[in-house]
């Protein structure tokens, strides 16, 4: 089972990216045709709003990574910008490599890794 399906119970997307260009919000009707860019963090897989964006697209990302894709002691979460990572994995190379990724998605500011157990 992948990690969206299994953190967030979505299959992947088809147009479904780590680093989606943002899509533009319309504010209120009753506001100018202003346009409001979304924040990285709160991007989702197509580049739309998402509270969870940040989190899904990195699980997204680790979906990607055959090292990483099979992983089911983990569990990957935001606060704001940063990627909170939680659960055990097998070795401190593979939570190198998990850091490494997250990091890479558009939007990660920090990663927590203060709830991981190795071994």
């Amino acid at each position: 089972m992948g990690w969206l399906k299994r953190l967030f119970g979505l299959e992947k997307p088809q147009n479904a990216q780590v680093n989606p260009a943002p899509q533009a919000v319309q504010q209120q009707p009753s506001a100018p045709a202003a346009t409001q860019q979304i924040a990285p963090e709160r991007m989702g897989l197509n580049g739309e709003y998402d509270q969870s964006g940040l989190a899904k697209r990195v699980a997204l990302a680790f979906d990607q990574d055959p090292q990483l894709d099979d992983i089911d002691t983990l569990w990957v979460a935001q606060t704001g910008s940063t990627v909170v990572l939680k659960g055990k994995v097998p070795s401190q190379d593979i939570l190198n490599k998990m850091v490494s990724v997250a990091r890479s998605v558009n939007g990660a500011t920090a990663v927590d890794t203060s709830q991981v157990t190795i071994g």
